[in-house]
């Protein structure tokens, strides 16, 4: 069964990973930031996701900006570390080890994700489809949510409704436009060797078409 969410906010931030030092957006929202929102208003074991259109609801607009972060990273080998030496610390003093990055991220955006999901072999013997569409449309309908959605970063929070009707696209993204490699998912099939996974991104009269992970456009 299709579920069709619709999402807006002020500002976004899907990274494109080949940027290293400042943080760039794509131009629409990603896969799996759409996947995130839908799993933070409901997420289950007993189902999985899947993304098929992205609709691109308002004009693409960049600014851009200055933000405060951490540069560091606590990784599970240099926690190792520490627990078998017995020395070192176990935290970041957020104070000592800030900076200012900066980020070209969207404004005004405006989205309606269309998803569907499969069942997992996680799901209980009394978990079916209709039980979960359900639960899925009124927790839409009150906005209720398990932690709040956002685009891309925490700083962006996601407002969402239910969505009736597709909004008509705007007039400078009718047509075809090529947005060239983007990020599909993580591919989390082997934990000690996690792998991006990428696509041919195009959008279609502001829709973007997103592929199923084993069509052959899905690559990484």
């Amino acid at each position: 069964m299709s579920i069709k969410l619709e999402v807006w906010g002020d500002y976004a931030l899907f990274t494109r990973p080949e940027m290293k030092t400042e943080r760039v957006s794509y131009d629409v929202m990603t896969p799996s930031a759409a996947r995130g929102i839908l799993e933070a208003i409901f997420w289950h074991p007993g189902l999985v996701y899947r993304i098929d259109r992205i609709y691109v609801c308002a004009p693409i607009r960049f600014a851009n900006i200055r933000r405060n972060e951490v540069k560091s990273t606590v990784s599970a080998r240099s926690a190792k570390l520490v627990m078998d030496s017995g020395q070192g610390e176990l935290y970041i003093s957020t104070s000592d080890d800030i900076q200012q990055r900066a980020a070209m991220i969207l404004r005004n955006v405006h989205y309606v994700i269309e998803a569907h999901f499969d069942m997992t072999d996680r799901a209980a013997p009394s978990d079916n489809p209709g039980k979960f569409c359900d639960i899925i449309r009124r927790r839409v309908e009150k906005g209720g949510f398990y932690h709040q959605p956002y685009f891309g970063t925490r700083e962006f929070p996601v407002f969402f409704a239910p969505c009736h009707e597709i909004p008509s696209c705007p007039e400078e993204l009718k047509g075809r436009r090529d947005l060239g490699y983007m990020l599909f998912d993580m591919d989390y099939t082997h934990r000690e060797d996690v792998r991006p996974l990428f696509f041919r991104a195009v959008l279609e009269n502001g829709v973007l078409r997103v592929p199923s992970r084993d069509s052959g456009e899905v690559i990484g």
